[in-house]
């Protein structure tokens, strides 16, 4: 699969490094331009491009960049694709969003606003990435750590769970995108080791807050 990741922190280079070890082709981006990339391709053996290059090169398209950055995404090239929305709110760092603080939104569906044409699952975001890089176990494993998603796409979450399994992780699918204020940042479950039976129990039990 070829895997376009828009966002080269991180988030970005941990998901290629993964995803490249597994067998898929990547390409990283970031909003500065390929040439401020050009030591990713011989360090972990990715393709660099623009943003707009990335999300047409990639299967499926990865967000990883901060929100404040969601209005200069290509949606021409993202559109109709599956994506995976690994981005967090931080206020501090982004500002203050409206519909985020009063809670009328989720983070995902914020940015499936930017992106109307596209198939938004959230995933990726519940974990330090220091984390997803050295946690994984192999499958069957008592101890092997879950990773939740939420999304309204069939297809996309089958891809999204094929690439947590081959990261070593077991998957809790929490249904609808709307959903997804259950791991976002300040939830219990946010960046917390659970097993797959810990991570569900602890997904259903979450309160919104108000």
């Amino acid at each position: 699969m070829k895997i376009g990741i828009i966002g080269a922190g991180f988030v970005g280079r941990a998901v290629a490094k993964l995803a490249i070890k597994a067998g898929h082709q990547v390409m990283l981006s970031n909003s500065r331009g390929p040439q401020t990339l050009f030591s990713l391709k011989p360090m972990i053996g990715c393709e660099t491009g623009t943003a707009a290059q990335a999300a047409s090169f990639g299967d499926i398209v990865v967000i990883a960049v901060p929100l404040t950055a969601i209005g200069q995404l290509p949606v021409a090239e993202i559109a109709g694709k599956p994506v995976i929305d690994a981005v967090n709110y931080y206020p501090e760092r982004d500002g203050q969003v409206a519909e985020l603080d009063n809670r009328s939104t989720t983070t995902s569906e914020y940015l499936a606003g930017f992106l109307p044409q596209s198939k938004v699952t959230k995933a990726f975001n519940a974990i330090q990435m220091t984390d997803l890089e050295s946690d994984g176990l192999p499958s069957g494993d008592a101890q092997r750590r879950a990773l939740p998603l939420a999304g309204d796409d069939p297809e996309t979450k089958k891809a999204v769970i094929a690439l947590y399994d081959a990261f070593g992780f077991d998957t809790v699918d929490t249904g609808a995108l709307s959903e997804g204020w259950r791991f976002e940042r300040g939830m219990p479950t946010y960046c917390v080791r659970m097993t797959e039976n810990e991570l569900k129990t602890a997904l259903e039990r979450a309160v919104k807050p108000e």
